[in-house]
């Protein structure tokens, strides 16, 4: 592996522990109490808010020119097809987080707060799913190891 792509792995690390942490923010926020009724919202919508911000860098920096979706595709037929499902997941997720922070910025009252806690909880584990099957993807192209805390 030459020197630059170890380097941009490195940037992949570094930002798979800004999404992990995201990711958690809003699993924290989404566990407080929703009976603080504006407080809980407004929680939920800050870090909802930092992941769509973390989630698009991760598209930005894993889908663009050269970086490593094009690299796997380049190096490893093979795993075109997890990456082609990465990016259909990346396009559902960053849709998805839209939505729910547009509820909570322009929703109005929400009627069913436990409901919608619900739904935002089941996307925080398929975003948690999701960062495991790209840390799989890169072992699988090039025997690297992101590691579990990035």
């Amino acid at each position: 592996m030459d020197t630059e792509f170890a380097a941009y792995l490195d940037r992949v690390r570094a930002h798979r522990a800004e999404l992990r942490d995201s990711v958690a923010a809003v699993d924290e926020a989404l566990a407080s109490p929703i009976a603080r009724g504006g407080a809980w919202r407004e929680r939920v919508r800050a870090a909802l808010a930092e992941l769509a911000h973390d989630f698009q860098d991760h598209i930005d920096l894993t889908e663009g020119p050269g970086g490593l979706y094009d690299s796997v595709r380049r190096g490893d037929p093979r795993l075109v097809g997890q990456v082609r499902r990465l990016m259909r997941e990346h396009e559902r997720y960053r849709e998805d987080i839209a939505a729910y922070l547009a509820v909570l910025e322009h929703g109005g009252t929400m009627a069913d707060l436990p409901m919608f806690r619900e739904e935002v909880t089941s996307l925080v584990g398929q975003l948690v799913r999701h960062r495991q099957k790209g840390a799989d993807l890169v072992y699988e192209a090039y025997d690297v190891d992101l590691g579990g805390s990035g």
